[in-house]
């Protein structure tokens, strides 16, 4: 596709880059180095969330380090983890916290081996799922939320921190005890931004740390899901749930940035594309998918337009004699150009089972989320193989898309139907 051949080399099998590859001897890290930003973009989901830190895992062991991470909802929490601690453990902070959130606060955890949940019949998986997912209604998840007590009672809940059927408050410690915030604020270190609505006005805004200094509450506000979770109070403000609006950040990076040459591994948790439901459990789980999906090749063709136009308006440009270009409009149209380039890597779970239900964002058992967790890292691996996909794209062809699930050229896709 490029007219470059500084392709991304293979991994070996342990993880380590290999040297050989695009014919010009160019290691991986002098293809990453002609970015000038390394986005990953978290969407929500709950407890699919998992695969993310799935994806993560890969990425690390590729030695490929994100300059941003951006988040919403669950993909803000994990956001959290990977900016808070230095590149050595970031992995394992990450199955910490998922480990540490996916036990229960109350009973002992259910005996089941996954290896042999594995090869289950559907029936067997299906209730087996059903019971975790009634025990994090019932009981809520260790260092995440619990049930508030008679939460439909005005005497015992009159503000808006308490409206809800949940209380998120041990997410605070939990946060704080697996990622550092001293470190999450160093913005020389990574670029942070989550997303969350402001409840009263119901704008949408982004908290960023090269503009606040990020505290846990605004993480946990990026994922109060109401009537779950309550609106979260933050500098006299109530926030929820950045999905309610739009459960993915891309539209945000690729805006906040136009004039950097950027690489964007986009994580989503939630298809656009599914076949019609034939019945009310189908109905349920292709209600989410369309919903939390959030329109995410609407976001990535429309900026392919605008980034043609930026370059062809660049073009234009240099047509203009120089005795001309003291106009105002000519200046205007400088502001306007670019001729910088994007490539956007996107990882959707598709992956996610037969026996996959409307409930699957909120089964935190363990032997799913070691199932999500593994489809990611899966799926990464995949990805990386396609080594000419990380290529700079050419300066002909400014944005560029990719996807496993739907190996097209960038150019044929807005043809599909």
């Amino acid at each position: 596709m490029a007219a470059h051949s500084n392709t991304i080399g293979n991994t070996t099998g342990n993880g380590a880059p290999s040297m050989s590859g695009n014919g010009q001897g160019k290691s991986r890290a002098a293809c990453l180095a002609e970015y000038e930003i390394i986005a990953l973009v978290l969407q929500g989901g709950g407890a699919l969330g998992s695969y993310q830190a799935g994806v993560y895992e890969g990425l690390a062991a590729a030695h490929i380090q994100p300059t941003w991470v951006a988040g919403i909802s669950i993909g803000a929490l994990n956001a959290a983890i990977i900016a808070g601690n230095p590149p050595e453990k970031r992995a394992s902070q990450l199955r910490g916290f998922w480990e540490f959130i996916c036990q229960h606060p109350l009973l002992p955890a259910t005996p089941v081996d996954s290896v042999l949940a594995d090869i289950w019949p559907p029936a067997m998986r299906e209730a087996l799922d059903v019971w975790e997912a009634s025990r994090s209604v019932l009981e809520g998840q260790n260092g995440f939320f619990v049930p508030r007590l008679f939460p439909w009672l005005p005497p015992f809940h009159g503000k808006p921190e308490t409206a809800s059927i949940y209380d998120t408050s041990l997410m605070r410690g939990t946060l704080e005890k697996f990622a550092d915030f001293d470190r999450i604020n160093d913005a020389r270190q990574m670029r942070v931004s989550v997303g969350a609505v402001n409840v009263r006005n119901g704008n949408f805004v982004y908290f960023d740390n090269t503009q606040i200094t990020l505290r846990p509450e605004h993480f946990i506000a990026s994922g109060a899901l109401p009537p779950g979770f309550a609106a979260v109070e933050i500098d006299g403000e109530y926030y929820w749930d950045g999905g309610l609006v739009s459960n993915t950040p891309l539209y945000h990076v690729l805006t906040s940035e136009a004039r950097k040459d950027t690489l964007v591994f986009q994580v989503d948790l939630w298809s656009a594309r599914g076949d019609a439901p034939t019945d009310l459990v189908e109905v349920a789980i292709r209600q989410k998918d369309i919903q939390y999906s959030s329109r995410t090749r609407m976001i990535t063709e429309y900026m392919e337009t605008t980034q043609k136009y930026r370059r062809m308006v660049q073009e234009l440009m240099a047509l203009v004699p120089a005795s001309q270009q003291h106009n105002e409009w000519y200046q205007r149209a400088l502001k306007a150009s670019s001729d910088r380039r994007f490539n956007v890597i996107h990882m959707i779970y598709k992956d996610k089972g037969d026996h996959q239900s409307h409930y699957m964002d909120y089964q935190f058992g363990p032997i799913a989320m070691h199932n999500h967790w593994r489809a990611g890292l899966d799926d990464i691996r995949q990805t990386l193989a396609h080594d000419e996909w990380f290529d700079l794209p050419p300066a002909d062809e400014p944005f560029v898309t990719h996807d496993m699930h739907r190996p097209i050229p960038t150019q044929t896709r807005k043809n599909l139907p």
